[in-house]
């Protein structure tokens, strides 16, 4: 199983960049087991209409909102592990 993380951004966003980083720390880790989809809000808003997103940084895994702000790696890890058992 894929697990498919969704990171929300926004351009003018200043810890969109530290979301965007961790993100792809755990991709270099995990590597094929995740997959990343890099969203710009000010692109594709119905997407973060979709999941009531209030504030960027924001982070979904497997279709659920699980963290609004940057998260740390080790944290994000703990959730991704999660999904993959």
């Amino acid at each position: 199983m894929v697990v498919k993380i969704e990171v929300f951004t926004s351009p003018t966003c200043p810890y969109c960049p530290m979301a965007i980083e961790v993100a792809d720390e755990a991709k270099k880790e995990l590597k094929d087991a995740i997959e990343i989809e890099k969203i710009d809000i000010m692109v594709d808003r119905e997407k973060a209409i979709e999941y009531g997103l209030m504030a960027v940084p924001a982070i979904a895994i497997n279709g659920v909102l699980r963290f609004v702000g940057a998260p740390s790696k080790e944290e994000l890890m703990e959730v991704i592990k999660e999904e993959l058992k």
